[in-house]
């Protein structure tokens, strides 16, 4: 009987110890009444943990990867095609008025406000530059490239629609002067309370006749006629009024004479321009005639007087312009000087389409009256295409520059302007 309860323990005991060794897995999954019984050995079951967990891991990887790869791939397709629509809706713009002056980006650079000071601030540039290939009669030739102007501006509309404000800055490359005197153009504020009337106070572009105090914009050659160059072109701070109606329009205005922020008021200026507009109650039947002068008068170290006349008249596709200037004394882009000069041109254009224009004009000027002999005169035949109106131009220009102290010359001009 001892023996009999002894053989019983030990076996107990073996049994004990195979539970200890072993994990014994029943499968429930068969619904049979004989179950299956599996033993996995605890070191098989560890190594099969440790690598089921390497594959999730891993597998996460390969997820946020395929996730991140994806979430690229949909920004870069959303840029893309947002520039794609963009760029088409670019491509597809409407711009054949040569008049107005309007970027190509600036529906997407303008912001409208419903609360606070502003209704509307916008920006926009403009470049301009061209080739130029001078070729003497005698001597060596020359062909440079020159950015004419890069112009950076902030337009503002303030809250009732009647008062706004203009900041240009210009950052093209100067040689002959300093760069901040160079860099801030037009900073003024203006208000159209007055019915007809518009009332500027700032920094803006002044002067005598047309072409010398029109934005560059909307010229129809690549320069300016020499008397525009040389006795008008250049801005000065002042409080000036502008009005316009059907039958005249007219600019007037006191300034510094000051220009490029040079000096303080070192002394004052008077501008006064008037047009006259015969056929402004004829609604363009006949045409667009406009007649005007005025003058500029004032003190910087010496007096000054410069006087100009105008006469223009468009009809359909065709237009002429015609402009005489006087100065006796001028303070322009060089300064002020004591020198008597006047010049005389004449522009035709004909837009044989609504992007392409023919032009041509004839350019006088005489530098120094008590000088004989030593007339400037320029004959410019040019064309004009206008890929998206004034917002993207092209111009290529001949002059023919017949000197009268100096050798005669072939100027060929190659230009771009590109408003955004």
């Amino acid at each position: 009987m001892k023996k009999f309860l002894l053989l019983t323990l030990a076996f107990i005991q073996t049994l004990s110890m195979c539970y200890a060794a072993d994990e014994i897995v029943l499968d429930l999954s068969n619904t049979s009444s004989n179950t299956s019984v599996a033993i996995v050995e605890p070191e098989k079951k560890l190594y099969s943990d440790i690598e089921k967990k390497d594959i999730v891991e891993e597998s996460y990887k390969n997820d946020t990867s395929s996730l991140d790869n994806a979430k690229e791939e949909n920004s870069n397709f959303l840029i893309n095609n947002a520039l794609t629509r963009g760029m088409s809706k670019i491509y597809h713009l409407e711009a054949e008025r040569t008049d107005v002056t309007k970027g190509l980006l600036q529906n997407y650079t303008t912001k409208k406000f419903e609360h606070g000071p502003f209704e509307q601030l916008s920006t926009w540039a403009a470049y301009q530059g061209a080739f130029d290939s001078t070729i003497p009669q005698r001597g060596k030739g020359y062909t440079t490239y020159t950015p004419s102007l890069i112009n950076i501006f902030l337009d503002g509309t303030f809250r009732g629609g009647k008062e706004s404000f203009r900041i240009m800055v210009d950052p093209t490359p100067q040689h002959n002067r300093g760069f901040m005197q160079q860099f801030l153009q037009d900073a003024f504020i203006q208000t159209k309370r007055i019915p007809h009337h518009t009332v500027m106070l700032g920094n803006s572009r002044v002067g005598v006749g047309i072409e010398g105090t029109s934005a560059p914009y909307t010229l129809p050659l690549v320069n300016r006629s020499q008397a525009a160059r040389n006795l008008s072109n250049v801005r000065k701070f002042g409080l000036r009024v502008k009005g316009d109606y059907r039958l005249v329009d007219y600019d007037f205005g006191g300034y510094s004479s000051d220009t490029f922020f040079k000096e303080f008021f070192p002394g004052a200026e008077f501008n006064g321009w008037l047009n006259i507009k015969p056929l402004g109650m004829t609604n363009g039947k006949y045409g667009k005639l406009t007649t005007g002068g005025g003058i500029s008068a004032g003190h910087k170290y010496t007096n000054y007087f410069v006087s100009g006349l105008y006469a223009g008249y468009e009809y359909k596709r065709f237009w002429a312009k015609f402009e005489y200037m006087h100065g006796n004394g001028s303070n322009a882009q060089s300064g002020p000087t004591l020198t008597k000069a006047s010049g005389l041109f004449a522009t035709f254009g004909y837009k044989i389409t609504p992007k392409l224009e023919l032009v041509a004009r004839y350019d006088s000027y005489d530098p120094d009256e008590k000088i004989k002999h030593n007339y400037s005169r320029e004959y410019t035949a040019g064309i004009n295409y206008y890929i998206k109106g004034q917002s993207l131009k092209l111009m290529l220009n001949y002059v023919y520059c017949q000197h009268q102290d100096t050798t005669d010359s072939h100027q060929i001009l190659v230009g771009t302007q590109v408003l955004l």
